[in-house]
């Protein structure tokens, strides 16, 4: 009996280190996606006023969880009845990916021109306040079930072929630093300017490491959403050209004398490039219609 009992949490044992394995191979692959998920996230999440910056990043968290209950059973199904269907979503997943990354590109050479906003000299009641927080809220969960899913995707990709056990345990692992660990990081982010603004507040003298160091948090804010990003688009373009090289066999076995990141960031870019252009021109037809 306790022999029994022994071997049982042998397997156990032996499980959740496969799982830790597959855990931290997921969390690789879905590295690019977390990375422009933190910095999509981290720019919509400020602009509030401080009061209001905490409350807002704990509704779109509390809607991000809802995202994953809806996404994760569904993901689970395909896997179980339908695992074909995996491969085609996630290659989809991988043209939005490279079509999104290519647009960023395009956007900073050759930006849009904005209609100025009207500005209106009037205060706006809090009422009015509420309203705009909500719709930002609603819009930044909608980006962020489209982030879900290319996350859960690519974390289900992984482990493909393993027990059905295995894959709930590893993607809902995945989907939860993915919530957790990204809004975590963003509420730290959008707060750093006010901590900056705390410390040099309480610094009485006109130079000293308090001080300095407030007025770098502050100063720091607008550098680091920008270079996130720039990593985020990077990274967008090598998780797009991963997911072509590792799921159609023709640009598997392309260019081998070429180290791998190279390869999937250039395979990237060009499927983004040819992406957007299709897109583009469907825009103008659509439009002249």
């Amino acid at each position: 009996m306790a022999s029994g009992f022994f071997a049982l949490l042998d397997d156990i044992a032996a499980i959740m280190d496969d799982v830790a394995v597959m855990s931290k191979f997921a969390a690789k692959k879905t590295a690019g996606i977390l990375g422009d998920d933190l910095a999509v996230n981290a720019e919509k999440a400020s602009g509030f006023i401080s009061t209001r910056e905490l409350p807002v990043i704990w509704a779109i968290t509390k809607g991000s969880l809802l995202n994953k209950a809806i996404i994760l059973p569904v993901a689970f199904l395909l896997s179980a009845f339908l695992p074909l269907a995996i491969i085609i979503v996630l290659v989809l997943g991988g043209l939005y990916l490279a079509y999104e990354g290519a647009e960023k590109i395009y956007e900073f050479f050759f930006p849009h021109e904005h209609s100025k906003p009207e500005i209106s000299l009037q205060p706006l009641s809090e009422e009015e306040i509420l309203t705009i927080e909500k719709e930002k809220i609603k819009s930044a969960i909608v980006t962020d079930f489209i982030l879900s899913v290319e996350i859960v995707i690519i974390a289900l990709g992984t482990v493909i072929g393993k027990p059905i056990l295995s894959q709930i345990m590893v993607v809902s692992i995945i989907a939860l630093i993915a919530t957790v660990g990204v809004y975590g990081i963003v509420a730290l982010i959008v707060r750093m300017d006010e901590a900056g603004l705390k410390l040099i507040q309480l610094s009485s003298k006109e130079r000293s490491f308090t001080k300095s160091l407030g007025t770098i948090l502050v100063q720091a804010l607008p550098k680091v959403i920008k270079s996130l990003s720039v990593i985020g688009t990077i990274a967008l373009l090598l998780v797009a050209g991963g997911i072509f090289v590792h799921n159609i066999d023709f640009l598997h076995h392309i260019l081998p004398q070429v180290p791998s990141v190279i390869t999937e960031f250039c395979i990237g870019l060009l499927i983004g490039i040819v992406t957007l252009g299709i897109v583009t021109l469907f825009k103008k037809i659509i439009g002249k219609k």
